[in-house]
């Protein structure tokens, strides 16, 4: 199936996410009717996108990733144009 047609699920927590000015989107989703792993997205207020290599095995496995990301790092590591997937 072409990847423009493929449709997913987002897990309740995705949205925006607000820290010391900075808003990003995060995505965290997965294949629709699966029981598929989930993947992290995050969306900078530019458009560029950083996604984990790694997937999650619960939506909230990938959230409390993302948490510690900005606790270890802030939220202005994502700002900058990615050179590479993160972790």
């Amino acid at each position: 199936m072409p990847e423009s047609e493929q449709q997913y699920e987002f897990s309740e927590f995705s949205g925006e996410f607000v820290d010391d000015g900075v808003m990003v989107i995060i995505g965290i989703y997965r294949p629709a009717n699966t029981n598929g792993e989930w993947t992290l997205e995050v969306i900078d207020q530019e458009g560029y996108s950083t996604v984990w290599e790694d997937s999650f095995a619960t939506d909230r496995e990938a959230f409390e990733e993302f948490l510690a990301t900005i606790k270890r790092d802030g939220i202005h590591s994502f700002l900058a144009p990615p050179m590479h997937t993160a972790h």
